[in-house]
């Protein structure tokens, strides 16, 4: 296998954007005061990507962006957008009121970009928001929490990462694996656990392009059944109860990461039943330490590219940035949320 050798691989992330390219979902950018969301905002309307929305001074970001990209570029002042701005609080007056929100509240609130961002996307005037290049993550997070809130059957938003593996890496699909949760929920139930697999696996075909074959990891591979550790136990339950949400999907657990990815570990540790054959590309970590520190480490050792996290779960997309992205990053996020919208419902 490893004698072998293979035709080159295109950049997998240049797929993501072909893939989103011409789907004419508007993506709103809401933070039109950084240099690098105004030159992600300029390659995605000039490649015709999707229709960009952006939040900032409509004087001085005109003079920002060429003739060719104003063609796929809405640009607005929230200081200036009295009439929409008023309807808009209307929505988020009865849509919060029962949380003391009022309508005063609710029309100074909308002079915060993130949240006019997010009630355009609550109103349909939106296909999703991407945001975090100057927000912290949780002035991203909340008014998504609050306002979108998410989908029919989903109990807690999660998030998961893409990894994009070097050239002849043995290991994921088409060079992708995508890792969850590495972001979001500190200390996930079982409940919890079951879902991360279920959406991840959403997200590895969706976005990747990539049939799922999902691993929920421990330290141990099918432990007895009376072992008396919790750890074990939460992570055999999720699978568990994922297999009832999910009969259909290629998945196991729990697994240690060997027997989940190296065919020759899993044949050896899985004597009987062998769902995955040691090619998972999806791995769900038993908590956010364990997610975060292997996403990060296989980055930063194994030169892996991370993109991410993508948010998971919401009725409706919106993506946090890291505060270092560069304008690629916000570009393929923007692809990302545009691919994302395509299993929306309009209204939902």
């Amino acid at each position: 296998m490893f004698g072998i050798k293979k035709p080159q691989r295109r950049d997998v992330f240049s797929n993501i954007i072909e893939r989103a390219q011409g789907s004419g979902k508007v993506i709103v950018l809401p933070e039109g005061d950084d240099d690098r969301v105004i030159e992600a905002a300029e390659r995605v309307a000039t490649m015709d990507l999707c229709k960009i929305v952006i939040i900032g001074n409509k004087i001085l970001l005109q003079d920002k962006f060429s003739k060719k990209a104003l063609r796929n570029i809405e640009i607005i002042d929230v200081e200036s957008e009295g009439r929409r701005r008023e309807m808009y609080a209307k929505s988020l007056y009865e849509l919060r009121k029962e949380k003391g929100m009022t309508e005063e509240k609710a029309l100074e609130m909308l002079k915060d970009p993130m949240y006019y961002a997010t009630m355009m996307l609550y109103s349909d005037d939106a296909d999703g928001v991407v945001a975090g290049a100057v927000y912290e993550s949780a002035n991203v997070m909340r008014p998504a929490f609050q306002i979108i809130k998410t989908t029919a059957g989903i109990s807690k938003v999660s998030s998961s990462f893409i990894m994009e593996m070097p050239e002849n890496s043995p290991y994921g699909e088409n060079g992708m694996m995508v890792f969850a949760d590495c972001a979001v929920i500190e200390n996930p139930t079982d409940s919890d656990l079951a879902e991360i697999g279920i959406l991840s696996a959403k997200t590895a075909d969706s976005i990747c392009n990539i049939k799922p074959r999902v691993a929920f990891l421990s330290y141990s591979t099918k432990a007895d059944v009376n072992v008396d550790n919790e750890d074990v136990q939460k992570v055999k339950r999720a699978y568990k109860i994922a297999r009832r949400m999910d009969s259909m999907l290629i998945m196991d657990g729990e697994l240690q990461a060997d027997a989940a990815i190296v065919p020759e570990v899993s044949s050896r540790k899985l004597k009987d039943i062998n769902y995955l054959e040691g090619r998972a590309n999806v791995l769900v970590f038993p908590d956010l330490n364990s997610g975060n520190i292997a996403y990060k480490l296989v980055q930063r050792i194994a030169g892996v590219r991370a993109v991410g996290p993508i948010l998971q779960g919401l009725k409706k997309p919106v993506n946090d940035l890291s505060r270092g992205a560069s304008a690629d990053e916000i570009v393929l996020t923007i692809a990302i949320t545009a691919l994302q919208s395509k299993n929306t419902i309009k209204g939902e």
